[in-house]
């Protein structure tokens, strides 16, 4: 391999949250931080090349994307989402739940309802009830091993609490779903019938295992894209989170409009001049570090795996097909979710998102992220089970 995942990279003392921010969150100085989605690697050699040329100019001022941007991402979807985009559907943000939260405040008002499907990233939620809107749940049903979506429950909800606006995770975040075109046909046909806007955040659409392809959820029909606003970013692909670029794809002129309006009236226009740049590069030059980053993916995944069938079978980890955030099924333990907490933060020393904040549904499970070197994600695991072993 060109690029060395295996190095550990001391991100101590760099402002980042994953590392510098424990104590402010309320957890020990000393735990060790799986949580966050974003990675313990740099970026590809030839993005901070980029990057280093743009510092190395010496001035910052406002900036915007030329055709050279929209050729780099557009040929990144069209080779790998077989997705033909077009420039005008371009909505830039500073980052997808930003543009989430546009969303409901353009496209609903105060008491309206908007579902999500839970246990579900944490913002989806957040974005909902901090903007007044009532939050309707379609919870996925776990079946044996495998998350699965109610779709008689999913429309009788739409029908029952008048929904307007359906906030959709493909590939879904914590529980690792990458949905089949079945399914995603069948979501589509529901929310035509009942005229429900769908904002479909496939962020993690580049992250999917051997044997799993991600279909954009545009891409289903014609009518299903007039009512759907795509939001995708370089962020999590190529651990660019900081740099704080959204490129979302809206192609119903209307909806377009009215979102870019949206946008506007929170005061923003110009994104992060870096983040263009590295935006760019990256769907530029980033496959070959993105391809090899990937491989170690699957090899940690499998690492965790097998420690856990091996020293720790009480826990059980959900298959994932795609992201590199892993769900675990932490039940067997027999904890409340309190004591499950308390034994994770305080016992294992370990920073991981609670399976609580994702909805009820995710009380008695634990989220971790696997983009770290190997040695990181052993020392994870050797605390945990050390935990387990003598508090338990």
């Amino acid at each position: 391999m060109k690029y060395d995942f295996d190095r550990v990279v001391n991100r101590v003392g760099t402002n980042c949250l994953k590392y510098d921010f424990a104590v402010e969150r309320g957890k020990a100085q000393d735990v060790l931080p799986l949580w966050v989605a974003d990675m313990d690697f740099p970026t590809a050699e030839p993005i901070l090349e980029r990057l280093h040329e743009a510092v190395s100019h010496g001035i910052f001022g406002y900036s915007e994307p030329k055709q050279s941007y929209f050729d780099a991402v557009s040929a990144w979807y069209k080779k790998y989402f077989h997705w033909e985009l077009k420039r005008n559907w371009l909505v830039k943000t500073p980052g997808v739940v930003y543009a989430l939260a546009v969303a409901v405040q353009t496209f609903t008002e105060p008491g309206d309802s908007v579902m999500i499907q839970q246990p579900v990233y944490y913002p989806f939620s957040e974005v909902i009830e901090d903007n007044k809107r009532k939050l309707v749940s379609n919870d996925l049903q776990l079946v044996n091993g495998h998350y699965e979506i109610d779709f008689v429950d999913f429309e009788k909800k739409i029908v029952e609490n008048h929904v307007k606006l359906f906030l959709f995770c493909s590939p879904h975040n914590p529980v690792g779903r990458v949905w089949t075109k079945e399914e995603l046909q069948r979501i589509g046909d529901i929310c035509v019938k009942h005229d429900v806007l769908v904002v479909s955040d496939e962020i993690h659409a580049d992250f999917t295992f051997p044997g799993y392809e991600h279909t954009v959820f545009a891409t289903m029909s014609e009518e299903i894209a007039e009512r759907t606003i795509t939001c995708t970013a370089p962020s999590k692909t190529f651990n660019l989170a900081g740099m704080q670029v959204s490129n979302n794809w809206i192609s119903n002129g209307t909806l377009r409009r009215k979102f870019r309006h949206g946008v506007a009236a929170t005061g923003y226009s110009q994104l992060n001049s870096l983040g263009l740049v590295a935006c760019e590069a990256a769907y530029k030059t980033g496959e070959e570090w993105l391809t090899q980053l990937k491989q170690y993916l699957v090899e940690n995944l499998q690492f965790l795996q097998e420690y856990l069938e091996r020293e720790l079978p009480e826990i059980k980890l959900i298959p994932p097909e795609g992201t590199y955030l892993i769900w675990l099924d932490c039940r067997g333990l027999g904890l409340t979710p309190v004591e499950l907490d308390d034994l994770v933060e305080n016992k294992a020393k370990l920073w991981l998102d609670s399976g609580k904040i994702f909805g009820k549904v995710g009380e008695g499970f634990q989220r971790i992220n696997i983009a770290c070197p190997r040695a990181t994600l052993e020392k994870a695991m050797e605390q945990w089970k050390n935990a387990i072993r003598n508090c338990l």
